[in-house]
């Protein structure tokens, strides 16, 4: 059984995990890596990584709709846990590394994991776009992840609340307020127009800050 581990140590511990990954643009993680996790959380969390990348080797050139339900079933098993329970902050948007680890996020971390790894099976980055919305039955904001057959099209949605895939046209519980990818924003409350970068959106470039630090040499991008 994987040990606690207290609070205070997770920030620090989890950066170290992603300076542990071989290769942030594949997606590919180490030996160092895997014999990490498995000593600080166990089985159970080396076992989850093992079986994301067997999803990734085994599902990368299958058709788009079978790459779809895969990934969004696979990480519809992890629990669903708040931000201030787990990390003891607000708004903290994990990467995948963490959340399989921890066996544990909120539907951000959902998203961005479903995101990242289509992105590695070779679904385009434009096809793709993470979405903040209003779940209306549940009247909380919510994110989701948009799959685009093509510019304008009537997109599928990948919900941690569902496994089932369905357009978004038949998701009447959702209302759309921006979507973002990695070359993009854009506000779909009136419409679907492009306001900027990716970048304004603090929390997806303080992510991606860490991805990006945690591969320099010598560095473990400890802190903000």
């Amino acid at each position: 059984m994987a040990r606690a581990v207290p609070r205070f140590r997770r920030r620090s511990g989890f950066l170290l995990l992603l300076a542990l990954v071989s290769a942030v643009a594949a997606l590919e993680l180490s030996d160092r890596l895997l014999s990490y996790v498995r000593s600080e959380f166990g089985d159970a969390a080396y076992q989850r990584l093992e079986s994301w990348q067997r999803l990734q080797n085994l599902a990368g050139h299958a058709p788009i709709d079978r790459k779809l339900f895969l990934v969004n079933s696979f990480f519809n098993r992890v629990r669903f846990v708040s931000d201030i329970q787990h990390w003891g902050e607000e708004d903290y948007w994990a990467t995948p590394i963490e959340l399989l680890a921890t066996n544990g996020g909120d539907c951000e971390d959902f998203s961005i994991a479903k995101y990242l790894t289509l992105k590695d099976m070779g679904v385009p980055d434009d096809q793709l776009r993470i979405v903040y919305v209003k779940a209306l039955t549940l009247n909380q904001a919510h994110m989701v992840l948009a799959w685009y057959p093509e510019p304008g099209a009537d997109p599928l949605i990948l919900d941690n609340l569902t496994n089932e895939i369905k357009p978004a046209s038949q998701r009447t519980d959702l209302e759309p307020v921006y979507s973002f990818n990695g070359d993009g924003l854009w506000l779909n409350q009136s419409g679907d127009r492009r306001i900027g970068e990716a970048q304004k959106l603090s929390r997806w470039q303080e992510l991606n800050r860490r991805l990006t630090e945690s591969l320099r040499p010598g560095s473990f991008g400890v802190g903000k």
